[in-house]
């Protein structure tokens, strides 16, 4: 957490509050975390956009008057705990001041990163260079994701590996490979299971982003909305923090084991480990 649904609905709930608007101050006390954030100090936010799991603030020069001209992008990484507020809090890291008002970024476990770099230029952040499509965007296309699976390994770290599509973390593949009737530690998807994988991933993204993400629990590290929100996905989930729950397609009991050192949620019944041959 959080994920591509959490980070996009972020970005929506925010751009309204940071587009053409000028940042004017970003505070905090960790610059090893938070890289070069006083680049930003001056600049005109001209729009968010997203990247898989990184939120992205693309800033100009806010007048032309002594400024270099060249555009900067704000990269974010949320972490596992971290989000924007409205109010400054016991966890708040990151002071965003516009000319507008003050974002705070909170972030309790203090994974979240930020870094300001010349427009398109990533060094540095390797998961972000070598990430694959948007999985709503045109670029996702079914024959490559097939293509793809037919050689991969055990089929959800892949996904979690953010190179056959980005912005999947550990609850939306749970919940994809599910629909897709796919045993997390399958490998060697057929066509026909990658495809079902394929729709699955699109569906559940696309669901989980109108929902607003999923918030879980009511620990300090529960996603929430920058007003303070949740979020309404988790209201629909399958498989995903369900072990012991009845299978809502088959009935059988969600079994939770450990692949790839994350906790892994599937149906036993509908997602079985297919170890014969492939035809």
């Amino acid at each position: 957490m959080p994920e591509l649904p959490e980070v996009e609905t972020t970005r929506r709930k925010i751009e309204p509050l940071l587009a053409g608007r000028t940042i004017l101050e970003v505070t905090h006390d960790a610059p090893h975390r938070y890289r070069d954030t006083q680049l930003a100090h001056g600049r005109r936010v001209n729009g968010l956009s997203r990247r898989g799991k990184y939120l992205m603030l693309h800033l100009a020069a806010a007048d032309a008057a002594g400024e270099d001209g060249h555009d900067l992008e704000l990269i974010v990484h949320l972490g596992m705990t971290g989000g924007f507020r409205l109010e400054e809090g016991p966890h708040t890291r990151v002071t965003l001041t516009t000319d507008a008002g003050t974002l705070y970024f909170h972030d309790p476990r203090r994974f979240g990163k930020m870094a300001v770099v010349p427009r398109g230029v990533y060094t540095g952040m390797p998961t972000l260079v070598g990430m694959g499509p948007e999985p709503l965007s045109d670029e996702f296309r079914e024959e490559e994701f097939v293509r793809l699976a037919a050689t991969a390994g055990a089929v959800k770290p892949w996904l979690l590996s953010q190179k056959p599509v980005s912005g999947v973390g550990n609850i939306y593949a749970d919940e994809s490979l599910w629909r897709a009737q796919i045993h997390p530690a399958q490998s060697a998807l057929t066509p026909g299971e990658a495809g079902r994988l394929y729709h699955a991933v699109r569906d559940v993204m696309h669901e989980a982003v109108e929902a607003g993400g999923s918030s879980l629990g009511d620990g300090l590290g529960n996603y929430r909305q920058h007003d303070g929100e949740p979020g309404a996905f988790q209201g629909r989930h399958a498989v995903y923090g369900q072990t012991g729950e009845p299978c809502p397609r088959c009935g059988t009991d969600i079994r939770k084991i450990v692949l790839a050192q994350r906790g892994t949620h599937f149906c036993p019944q509908c997602q079985p480990l297919r170890t014969e041959d492939r035809p």
